[in-house]
């Protein structure tokens, strides 16, 4: 289950941060105050009754910071959040926490965002957080969508004591999945010394497969000129045994495509105007995939070519 975060305000989401925060460390958490550079922190002094768990709870000053965001699927990875330019959000908020480390009023510290966190992403970011305000790496921790997701379901009553009602059918489908993947393997799509140095695995003739699924001449020619040498780089990627969880990632986004895929024909008629709208509605929704639309477009076409979306041929059919 996902919830809209994007769909709060942002001092919805500082009373859902707080209740949730609450549950974790104990009563004393304070509300979110508005400091004299313009951060707002909520802060906890004493010993965390359950995180990061509760047999090593964090102990002394915890500062806990919330960042909403109206984007969806909103990712920790973007540039805008946690880029290296002074101007990102996190750049700015690594001089607050420096300054809060100096004047020993920060311990510990604990950033709140409704962006996606990706295990890859997450260790990245938190020693970039240790190098620049010298707290150590086990004394801060990230917490993204999934993670308060999860909260919301072990401790139901927060929404309610936050004060916040979700509307009915809201939930979202995700495009975490996708982008995980786009992540792990860009730098290798982009090398196309790989693509051209491995062979493309004959399968179901091409032009079978774009008769059955009603995919015009020239848009077919552009696809695999652009994007079929691709498609053995990513095989070999998804088969590597170290990128297991990726591969579990491709498969979720994979099933959940494929039905959507397979219904829009009714309305659409065609895999062209199908995959450009697919496209569309992933750039609108996910800055990470904004930012790698010629990844997301191979590796929607290695989905197509690889027969895991769009209507089946069977070879010798």
């Amino acid at each position: 289950m996902s919830y809209p975060f994007e769909d709060l305000h942002e001092d919805q989401f500082e009373r859902l941060v707080v209740e949730c925060a609450r549950y974790l460390f104990g009563a004393g958490v304070q509300e979110f105050a508005k400091g004299p550079d313009g951060g707002r922190d909520a802060r906890f002094h004493g010993v965390a009754e359950r995180f990061p768990s509760t047999a090593g709870p964090w102990k002394g000053i915890t500062v806990i910071q919330a960042k909403h965001t109206n984007a969806l699927n909103a990712h920790f990875a973007e540039g805008s959040f946690s880029g290296a330019k002074k101007s990102s959000v996190l750049s700015e908020e690594i001089g607050r926490i420096k300054a809060l480390v100096d004047a020993n009023e920060c311990d510990n510290y604990l950033l709140v965002s409704n962006r996606r966190l990706g295990g890859r992403t997450a260790p990245l970011i938190m020693q970039r957080i240790s190098s620049g305000s010298g707290l150590a790496m086990d004394k801060i921790s990230l917490i993204g969508v999934e993670r308060l997701a999860s909260l919301l379901r072990e401790k139901r009553e927060v929404v309610a004591l936050a004060g916040i009602t979700f509307p009915a059918g809201s939930l979202l489908v995700s495009s975490y999945e996708i982008a995980e993947i786009i992540l792990a393997v860009g730098a290798g799509l982009a090398d196309n010394q790989l693509a051209t140095e491995l062979g493309v695995t004959p399968r179901v003739s091409y032009s079978e497969k774009n008769r059955a699924n009603y995919v015009s001449a020239d848009f077919a020619q552009q696809l695999s000129d652009r994007y079929l040498s691709y498609t053995p780089a990513i095989d070999a990627f998804l088969a590597d045994p170290m990128n297991a969880d990726l591969k579990e990632h491709y498969d979720t986004a994979v099933e959940e495509f494929q039905f959507k895929v397979l219904a829009a024909f009714d309305e659409h008629k065609s895999f062209d105007r199908i995959f450009n709208l697919l496209v569309d509605a992933l750039v609108r929704r996910d800055g990470i995939l904004a930012s790698n639309k010629k990844s997301l477009r191979a590796l929607l076409f290695y989905m197509y070519w690889h027969c895991d979306i769009g209507k089946t041929v069977h070879v010798g059919a």
